[in-house]
């Protein structure tokens, strides 16, 4: 396995080194002062990307704790609920509310697809009384970010709450939590927020909290209720992770002082750059060709390319991380990922060594282009 590593994917995503140190400070104890100045600054900064003046709540789990922290607290058993889903983590969402016993309407859609919000007012329309809806911002397995904006807006007209999971968006595209009305977004430390795994969070309006006081589903560690207790305290109601919280407190500070249009506008061109790379080098594209697929480009595999294969190949020669399909996609496709800390190099890494073993493994390909293209379009295309 080579020594220089380049992790390039949809997530974990790389940790910039002032995070990286943040992690080997010495432990110190939750409860005490130094740490609740951390874990102030660090909720704080959250709401500042999150761009929410309401209620966010910090957990020590993967994202999924923080999708499952939405349904625990917002689906009571029977409770009618719609998931609008298109690919693999929207499928997270309808088994999830199924698991808490809630009443599913599916808006389903086939993997690549962008769900149309107009079809969802119509599913609304004839579903009757529908508490919440449960929507997708960027589907990482397909590269799709949908329009949440218009799709909340198409929930609120039928009077249900919106839950947004923006594991992989938040930090990389725009998502206003109370300008569009989303009454929870959940996300995690390991996609654009720069930090390792191991953190989640979770937005809630008050119509949300509202309905937290009153849901029945049964929960302990991911209660809405008493975290916001806890946390008004600065007293986290369990044990927090804290050399975590403070890898995501530095994380989110750069993030901020960068400015988050300054790295929305970096995402825009990042995805734009490997896509005409990719393009270049004679590639199908199987994410949309749009600026909104800013998080992560997905790839068709040449005909009698193996992607398992070609990842093997580029991790333990070239030590270049990417991942492939998941679900449906598993086989079809591979995945290049650009959220978070990245650069217009780590593009050109990822192109490089995709040329060069798709050329090995004899995949009609034109050499020499995709890197000149990936650079041409990041240094003059604005934004």
């Amino acid at each position: 396995m080579p020594e220089k590593r380049y992790l390039l994917t949809p997530g974990p995503t790389p940790v910039p080194p002032a995070v990286l140190a943040a992690l080997s400070e010495q432990v110190i104890h939750h409860r005490g002062p130094d740490f609740r100045a951390v874990y102030a600054e660090c909720l704080s900064r959250l709401k500042a990307v999150a761009r929410t003046e309401g209620e966010l709540f910090l957990f020590t789990t993967p994202g999924t704790g923080a999708l499952e922290s939405a349904v625990a607290n917002l689906v009571s058993p029977g409770d009618r609920v719609a998931v609008v889903s298109a690919g693999y983590f929207g499928e997270r969402w309808a088994e999830l509310v199924e698991a808490y016993g809630g009443d599913l309407v599916h808006v389903r859609y086939a993997w690549g697809e962008t769900p149309d919000p107009a079809e969802l007012r119509s599913a609304l329309a004839d579903s009757g009384e529908v508490r919440a809806v449960f929507l997708t911002h960027c589907e990482t397995s397909t590269g799709v970010v949908s329009d949440i904006q218009a799709s909340a807006a198409a929930a609120q007209e039928a009077g249900a709450l919106v839950a947004v999971d923006a594991v992989s968006s938040l930090g990389a595209v725009p998502l206003e939590t109370d300008v569009w009305g989303l009454d929870s977004v959940v996300a995690g430390s390991q996609k654009a927020l720069m930090a390792p795994p191991g953190l989640s969070l979770a937005t809630a309006s008050p119509a949300a909290l509202e309905v937290a006081a009153r849901c029945t589903s049964p929960r302990y560690l991911l209660d809405w209720q008493r975290t916001r207790a806890g946390q008004a305290r600065l007293d986290a109601p369990v044990t927090p992770a804290v050399s975590l919280v403070r890898a995501l407190n530095v994380a989110t500070g750069m993030i901020l002082d960068e400015g988050l249009d300054a790295v929305f506008e970096r995402h825009v061109r990042l995805g734009r750059a490997c896509r005409e790379g990719a393009k270049a080098m004679g590639l199908e594209l199987f994410s949309p060709d749009d600026d909104r697929s800013a998080v992560v480009t997905t790839i068709r595999a040449p005909d009698g390319v193996d992607p398992a294969q070609m990842l093997l190949i580029l991790r333990d020669r070239f030590g270049i991380q990417l991942v492939g399909g998941q679900g449906e996609l598993k086989g079809k496709v591979f995945r290049i990922g650009h959220i978070g800390w990245f650069d217009i190099f780590d593009i050109a890494t990822a192109l490089s060594g995709v040329e060069l073993v798709l050329a090995e493994l004899g995949a009609d390909i034109e050499r020499g282009v995709a890197v000149s293209r990936a650079l041409e379009v990041y240094e003059h295309t604005p934004v």
